[in-house]
Parts: structure tokens; sequence; C-alpha cells
């Protein structure tokens, strides 16, 4: 199986990463650890999970449930440290949880906290911002994004904050590594100048829409991929 490095850290990861978007609502916790068994066969050591999954459909009755499973197949004797674990903070004030509050330096310690608890893990080794606060173009957002709504200083002063509160937590050893989801190259090189400007983590991974059907990354988005060393 083929590594790769996340970004400019240590980390290195298979080329392939197991997702688990739908654990837990379209099938039993038996078959997703059969699937964690079943990757690690084959050389993969990278699971993407995130606090909103679930999803098929989203519901507060769902949420965590995903990290919840694979808490279990560590609980159940799952070796830790054979798997590089990802997960993601829900943005957009999604309100499912934490009453829709938007992604800031004030829900970053409880929520990096809940997903711990659920996953069974003293550290995440690479959290995730799911969406960003100000909209998004991915999976169809493209049709209702209008950025002449946001107030550009406001968007860096909050990732100036935000990655206040990851520092932190990379501090406490909570966190490895940060990455984005659903972000834009704008965004992306701004989290990067926030953190060359005040410190905090730097962006080292991108997880964006992209299939047979969705090339858009090989653009603007490749292009900064490649220049900045965002992987």
């Amino acid at each position: 199986m083929e590594r790769r490095k996340l970004g400019r850290t240590n980390i290195e990861v298979s080329a392939l990463c197991l997702g688990t978007m739908t654990w837990g609502t379209q099938n039993t916790v038996e078959e997703a650890h059969a699937q964690i068994e079943r990757a690690l066969e084959a050389g993969i050591n990278f699971l993407d999970t995130a606090e909103m999954y679930p999803v098929n459909p989203i519901s507060a009755e769902t949420i965590g449930r995903t990290e919840r499973i694979i808490g279990l197949w560590f609980e159940r004797g799952g070796a830790r440290d054979e798997w590089v674990v990802a997960t993601k903070h829900s943005g957009e004030g999604m309100r499912h949880v934490r009453d829709g509050a938007p992604i800031s330096s004030k829900t970053i310690a409880e929520t990096v906290e809940g997903s711990l608890r659920r996953l069974q893990t003293d550290y995440i080794d690479l959290y995730q911002f799911h969406w960003p606060n100000r909209g998004s173009y991915m999976f169809r957002k493209n049709w209702e994004y209008d950025p002449t709504g946001s107030d550009p200083a406001q968007v860096r002063q909050n990732m100036d904050d935000c990655l206040g509160a990851l520092q932190a937590e990379v501090d406490r050893g909570t966190i490895r590594a940060f990455g984005l989801s659903n972000e834009s190259a704008w965004g992306t090189c701004q989290w990067l100048a926030a953190s060359e400007r005040g410190g905090g983590p730097r962006v080292a991974t991108m997880q964006n829409e992209y299939s047979l059907l969705c090339r858009r990354y090989d653009t603007d988005m490749s292009e900064m991929s490649i220049y900045e060393d965002v992987g």
C-alpha cells in the first residue's frame, strides 16, 4: 500500500482511506468492525469520521454514533496505534449540536472532548473543520453560497481565534494535526496566512468533494495544494 505524508507533518497514511459516513444508519456495529479489520488486512491505516456522522439522514438522535462505533472497536481490543484517526468539528451552525453555534474558539475544546470520549482515545491524529462558517461551494451549495454577505475581517479574526484554541489542544496532546473540509482556495490561503501570522497548527490537509462527476478540485484547489503542501 502506498503511503503519503499529511501535508508538512510527519504523519504517514495509506493512499486509501476508510470512510465511515453511514456507519450506524446503513450497517451494524459488527459490519463496521468487519470493515475496519478488512481494511487493516489490506494495508489501510487511515480512518475518517465526523461528529455529525452517520448521515442519510442527519438527525439529533444519531449525532456521534459513528465515532462511538469506532470507539467500541478500540474498547474491544482493537489497536489504536495501528490507525491514523481523522474526525471533524461540525460547522455552518449545524442546528443538531451546540444549539447551532458556529465553529469558534469557544466550541473547540468541548467538541474535541466529545469526540475523544466517543472514540475512546486520548488523541485525534487529524482534527478537521467540517464546513466553513461563512458557507461553502461544495455538495451543490454553490447554487446558494454568496460571499458578498461576509466581512473578511471577521472571517480572519475567527480564524486567528480558532487557531489559538487549536494550539491549546496541540499543547494538551489531544490533536496532532489540523485539516479543513469543504473549503475554497481563498479560505485555505487565509488559514495558512493566519498560521504564519499568529501561530497555531498549519493546515495539513483538505477533504473536499471529488469524483468522476465533480472534478473542480483539479483547478485552483489543486494549484493551492501543490504550492502550499496541503494534502
